[in-house]
């Protein structure tokens, strides 16, 4: 069976991108601070708001919504990888070269990925609780009150067909 993507424009899109042979390049805050420019600088040139993030030392997750007449992510992505690529030292290729994408399909689809992205960390017993992960996009959106407090303790109650690794 043939892989076909789903473009939309200002479409709403959960992905999982995954470094090459899972090595984890991702670990180390000088490769997330070459991640987050990578980020910055293909956001000048190609806008999208970047909904939510996680970065864990193998992989990581996000959500962006695109501009209303603009439905290209591949070109973001491909601008992404090469940027940190470029900048990151070592040899051989840095990331596998595909990545998985969800159109979100309404509020209930966003809050599960949304759940998903801010708790793997302690999908994957990096920390124990979801707040104590340092490369994530939870604290933000605790200060915007879309989660109480004390989120992230417990695991929240997600169908098995959310996310992708």
């Amino acid at each position: 069976m043939r892989y076909r993507r789903v473009y939309r424009n200002g479409g709403c899109y959960f992905f999982t991108v995954v470094t090459a042979a899972r090595r984890p390049i991702l670990a180390r805050p000088h490769a997330v601070a070459i991640l987050r420019r990578a980020f910055r600088v293909v956001r000048t040139r190609h806008p999208f708001t970047l909904d939510a993030i996680v970065i864990l030392p193998d992989h990581l997750h996000c959500i962006w919504t695109l501009p209303d007449a603009d439905a290209d992510f591949s070109t973001r992505w491909r601008l992404v990888k090469t940027h940190f690529s470029k900048h990151h030292p070592g040899n051989g290729p840095r990331w596998q070269p595909r990545f998985w994408e969800h159109c979100i399909r309404d509020e209930s689809d966003y809050a599960r990925h949304l759940d998903y992205i801010h708790y793997n960390p302690v999908k994957h017993r990096l920390v124990d609780n979801a707040q104590m992960w340092p490369y994530s996009s939870l604290d933000h959106h605790m200060k915007l009150g879309i989660y109480p407090p004390d989120w992230g303790v417990t695991a929240p109650e997600l169908p098995p067909e959310v996310g992708h690794e």
